[in-house]
């Protein structure tokens, strides 16, 4: 770190043999083979130019270098080499630095440097072509009709999605570079007559102030540094990889977290219900995107009740009406119910884990062997009771039918406490659990906003909507939560 602060303010050299010299102790020219210099003289004047290989565009290089060149039959060689090739450059984005810290940032970025001999500054031209994938749907958040283009790994491509979607001159998209090694770039990008000034002020103060060597997880690594979750499992801010989803968030006033390398941007604030809900509601008609709404919100509400309240009929069959008394394992064995529950959820999760091992063509194989065999090879040697097992499907399939990876996940960790409890308490331990459950989830606050937010605290209107699907049409005010400076829908 002394080091560094030493050379951060170092200027650019009039002599190429002194910077070439700093980049070789600096960042490895010479000794990294992806770093370079190439020297030629324009003019009658030397000029270095500085690159780094994989993250330019070799084409755009060379017909920069072929104008450039072409100056010697052009000009005079009396003239001034820096301004004519400045003027010369056929690249829509360059600029002059005065600084060799500058510099090091933008070759480590993919930027070309020009030198100059007798020039103290140096022209950065913006030829980088990052290596990634197209745009293609998300795996995680497909619809039957709609949008099939997704986030990529290029934060340039992610800004122009959103943009595609928001063609208006008042969004802002401010570019912010983290970690002290990694130097990755992160965007913040808002409506500015709609999102919160002192949200986006909170935001930008937190990125800022990040210090940490780099950020080879990307939003993750944003996500802890921004809402200091610790050990809680709730989500406290949503990710998408559907630009659709994301210029409809910011359209009702929330800010977007785009990181560079991450093919997923960073949604805050949100709540609770923001993770319940899907692309493919707002796809359809608004009553069939209701019953859609309806029929996730049961399966979610399964994967964390439905188990804890099926053990608790088994403990407690006096519980159950006399039309209800089949539910319930009809023969017992060796192991406990509450060991089955626990056996089985973790070989659903071993199935899970396994799954995102395994190669594709493979994939479809091995969930066969696992449900033809292993499951029911375990019901017949008498290690499950067939009840298990369909309770315990029930409940994954709820989990996968959950929008939100990250919610399904701290679900299924509510459920095993909620079963746990049930097991030592019985009545008490579920009626308490889902109590301190629901207190716990209400307690919770992301960046200042209530997680159970509009159910507590209650906004009626808000809270149909969320049980009910409006229009379009009809959705004429902008959700209160992300306070928006622009209430209403329409532009003023």
């Amino acid at each position: 770190m002394t080091e560094q602060n030493t050379t951060s303010n170092r200027p650019i050299s009039s002599k190429l043999a002194e910077n070439e010299q700093f980049f070789k102790d600096r960042i490895g020219v010479g000794t990294s083979f992806d770093l370079g210099i190439r020297k030629f003289k324009v003019l009658d004047t030397n000029i270095q130019m500085l690159y780094l290989n994989g993250m330019c565009d070799t084409q755009f290089i060379i017909n920069i270098l072929r104008e450039v060149i072409n100056l010697n039959e052009r000009e005079k060689a009396k003239g001034n080499a820096f301004e004519i090739i400045e003027n010369r450059v056929n690249h829509q984005s360059v600029e002059t630095v005065k600084n060799l810290d500058e510099v090091v940032d933008k070759v480590m970025a993919g930027l070309i440097i020009f030198f100059v001999e007798g020039e103290s500054k140096a022209l950065v031209v913006d030829v980088r072509s990052y290596p990634g994938r197209n745009p293609q749907e998300p795996d995680t958040e497909k619809v039957i009709r709609g949008s099939r283009d997704g986030f990529t790994e290029n934060i340039i491509i992610n800004t122009a999605l959103v943009r595609r979607r928001i063609r208006d001159e008042r969004i802002r998209h401010e570019i912010l570079q983290v970690g002290e090694r990694s130097k990755t770039d992160v965007c913040i990008a808002y409506l500015q007559d709609v999102a919160d000034p002192n949200l986006v002020k909170i935001i930008k103060k937190e990125i800022e102030s990040i210090q940490t060597d780099g950020l080879t997880m990307a939003d993750k690594t944003i996500e802890e540094f921004l809402v200091k979750q610790g050990y809680n499992p709730y989500p406290l801010v949503r990710y998408t990889e559907r630009p659709d989803v994301a210029a409809s968030h910011m359209l009702e006033g929330h800010v977007i977290i785009i990181v560079d390398t991450s093919p997923s941007v960073i949604i805050t604030p949100t709540t609770f219900f923001h993770h319940v809900q899907h692309a493919e509601e707002y796809r359809q008609a608004p009553a069939v995107g209701t019953f859609v709404r309806w029929v996730r919100f049961i399966g979610i509400l399964a994967s964390v009740f439905l188990l804890p309240l099926w053990f608790l009929m088994v403990l407690e069959p006096s519980l159950l009406p006399e039309n209800l008394s089949f539910i319930g394992p009809s023969e017992k064995k060796n192991i406990p119910i509450v060991v089955q529950l626990f056996l089985a959820d973790l070989g659903i999760e071993f199935l899970r884990m396994a799954a995102i091992h395994t190669p594709t063509p493979l994939a479809t194989a091995m969930g066969l062997i696992a449900a033809a065999l292993i499951g029911q090879i375990a019901i017949d040697v008498g290690l499950f009771v067939p009840e298990v097992i369909l309770y315990v499907a029930v409940a994954a399939i709820g989990s996968f039918a959950t929008p939100s990876y990250e919610l399904s996940i701290a679900n299924k960790i509510s459920r095993l406490i909620l079963l746990i409890l049930v097991a030592i308490f019985h009545v008490p331990g579920l009626v308490v659990g889902s109590t301190l459950f629901i207190l716990f989830l209400a307690s919770i606050r992301s960046l200042d906003t209530p997680y159970l937010w509009p159910f507590l605290p209650f906004d009626p209107v808000a809270f149909l909507k969320i049980l009910v699907r409006s229009s379009v049409p009809g959705s004429t005010l902008r959700p209160s939560i992300a306070k928006p400076q622009n209430k209403k829908r329409q532009p003023a």
